[in-house]
């Protein structure tokens, strides 16, 4: 993985408990290329190595943007940014991955739960700018706590319905979701239980839903069922794996590295490819049709449906 360092040369106060970075290149080098939807990995002073959305704007290829939520049960990560002077640091990120593009349709709707606008952000800006048939849904708890909630409404104005959940019924998503027509598109990002009802409404209707996720989404601990036989193409070793030990744990037992963070399938780090075989995907970032594709899954939380992978490591 491609790795480099940025500098943090801002530090803004996005809403109440929300922080925004912009992480500068130095002069004359221009960053990688993104596209809305695509995340960033961010090594933090401490060593922990975390995933936030990029939520600028595309075009600048100067600087990038991401905005950080201080979550009470995170694992450290959001509570170092904004509890550390960061101004004028480097801070050493990956080159940028997107597992939650935005593909073509005949109309979208974005629905944002929290800090999950900001993936939805530059995207509801790619919509308007190619003029086309979209509207938003961003709820969240307290109007104070709602990043960019002018960034949205000057990109939407009327496309833009912004619902306060401490003093508003959430809307029907359900009559949202119907209202689209069979060639749509919903785009969701936010709590699981938000990501679990709309792709559940989605599913009954018929209509293509696409989630991006900030947390695991299935309990911790949940292992496999069966034994898996791994064949280590590259390495030139077979691995037998029990049920109480993820593939990836085996994987490194064997004495093979491989590149993790997360390690309950919502971070896309240990994403490894599959030369035979069928995965069971458990994770939370390949899309419908990357599962179907079965060229790569993530072994930390996946298992096989048949006995044996081959897998290009």
């Amino acid at each position: 993985m491609v790795s480099f360092p940025l500098r943090v040369t801002r530090v803004s106060w996005e809403a109440e408990g929300v922080v925004g970075l912009v992480l500068s290149a130095p002069e004359g080098i221009v960053l990688p290329a993104w596209e809305p939807g695509a995340h960033l990995d961010v090594l933090l002073p401490s060593g922990l190595n975390r995933q936030y959305s990029l939520c600028g704007d595309p075009q600048d290829r100067d600087h990038y943007t991401i905005a950080v939520r201080l979550a009470a049960n995170s694992r450290g990560g959001s509570a170092e940014i904004h509890g550390t002077a960061l101004i004028g640091r480097e801070l050493v990120v990956a080159q940028v991955r997107n597992h939650f593009r935005l593909d073509p349709a005949d109309e979208y709707l974005l629905i944002a739960g929290g800090i999950g606008i900001t993936p939805l952000l530059p995207m509801a800006a790619a919509l308007a700018a190619r003029r086309a048939v979209w509207s938003a849904v961003y709820c969240g708890r307290g109007a104070e706590t709602m990043a960019f909630r002018r960034e949205l409404a000057a990109i939407g104005r009327d496309r833009v319905r912004f619902v306060d959940t401490a003093s508003q019924r959430r809307p029907d998503l359900k009559e949202l979701v119907h209202r689209l027509g069979p060639d749509a598109a919903v785009y969701c990002c936010g709590p699981n239980g938000l990501l679990d009802e709309v792709v559940e409404i989605c599913e009954a209707a018929g209509i293509r839903c696409e989630t991006e996720h900030f947390g695991a989404a299935t309990p911790q601990g949940e292992v496999g069922d069966d034994v898996v036989e791994l064949e280590l193409r590259r390495s030139g070793r077979n691995v037998t794996v029990d049920p109480e030990t993820t593939l990836l744990r085996a994987i490194r037992d064997a004495g093979v590295e491989i590149e993790s963070d997360c390690e309950e399938g919502y971070c896309g780090t240990c994403e490894t490819p599959v030369l035979e075989g069928d995965p069971d995907h458990r994770d939370v970032v390949l899309s419908k049709a990357e599962r179907s594709a079965g060229r790569t899954f993530m072994p930390c939380v996946s298992r096989a449906c048949g006995r044996k992978l081959v897998l290009d490591l």
